[in-house]
């Protein structure tokens, strides 16, 4: 699995690196490509080639996407961390974005990274290329990641309870996780069953990988993380372990893996490394 996986991380990494962004100003292309190559896991540009070829599709003709997945994850990060927002100082172990080029230029950045995103989407010819763009759109926009963003910003101080948290969570982290699977199938012109079942798989990985997070905020370890801990709690943000502790939550993580990992019966062997994907967020340390 961490062959392949490396495999994949590899083949994104270098499409990424090799993005010309022609007519960007030369401040606004070095801002973009800080925070776009600092690293990371490219979880969901593989997760778009793993779909992709799980279902018998070409990885060349997914790349675009791919790229698109990591440019869209890296505005919504480059936001996140503004002081507006949860006022991060570091990112990957390395000065945020707004730290190295102010708050203005992140922005731009940001705002960069995901038109840019739709830009190399909608340059590609591939037939099914409108309706994985859409899938992709309806995770970043109002419907998915902003909404768990919003209610994220906007309940800091409340009482946590389960329906809210698992409201931002779906929004927060499961819908970009789950149209990189789903957009993968559709490129690999996936049957309409298989499509639903991606869909699935990649929102109970979407969920755990949040409690994942949660847990790891309140006992991780700083220099594997690359950030400030505890920011969680201190700022009184809403968490799953704030919900129901620490111990409740790490069998809901499990839970919904094994419900990711049951969610790929349809293809068979062919799932084998998505399977292993999964079980390996439990045990992921960053």
């Amino acid at each position: 699995m961490e062959n392949k996986l490396n495999c994949y991380k590899q083949m994104v990494e270098r499409a990424l690196d090799a993005l010309p962004m022609t007519g960007a100003p030369d401040m606004l292309k070095e801002a973009m490509r800080y925070s776009l190559l600092s690293g990371g896991k490219r979880l969901r540009g593989c997760l778009v080639l793993a779909a992709c070829e799980m279902a018998g599709g070409d990885l060349q003709s997914a790349l675009p996407f791919a790229c698109a997945v990591e440019m869209i994850h890296a505005y919504s990060l480059i936001h996140d961390d503004l002081p507006a927002m949860d006022n991060d100082c570091l990112r990957r172990g390395k000065p945020t974005n707004h730290i190295v080029y102010g708050e203005g230029m992140a922005i731009l950045a940001g705002d960069g990274l995901l038109t840019h995103a739709f830009e190399v989407m909608a340059a590609s010819d591939h037939p099914h290329a409108f309706r994985a763009l859409r899938e992709m759109a309806a995770a970043a926009g109002v419907r998915g990641m902003l909404s768990g963003q919003t209610l994220d910003v906007t309940l800091e101080g409340t009482s946590p309870d389960r329906e809210t948290v698992h409201h931002i969570h779906e929004g927060k982290t499961a819908a970009l996780l789950t149209a990189p699977v789903t957009a993968g199938l559709i490129l690999a012109g996936a049957e309409e069953n298989l499509i639903q079942a991606g869909r699935e798989y990649g929102y109970h990985l979407g969920i755990a990988f949040q409690i994942v997070d949660d847990l790891l905020d309140l006992e991780g370890d700083p220099a594997l993380m690359g950030k400030t801990l505890g920011k969680d709690q201190a700022e009184g943000k809403i968490t799953w372990p704030a919900c129901v502790g620490m111990d409740q939550a790490r069998k809901d993580a499990e839970m919904h893996i094994r419900l990711a990992a049951d969610a790929l019966d349809p293809f068979g062997k062919e799932a084998e490394f998505l399977r292993a994907l999964a079980f390996s967020t439990l045990h992921r340390v960053q």
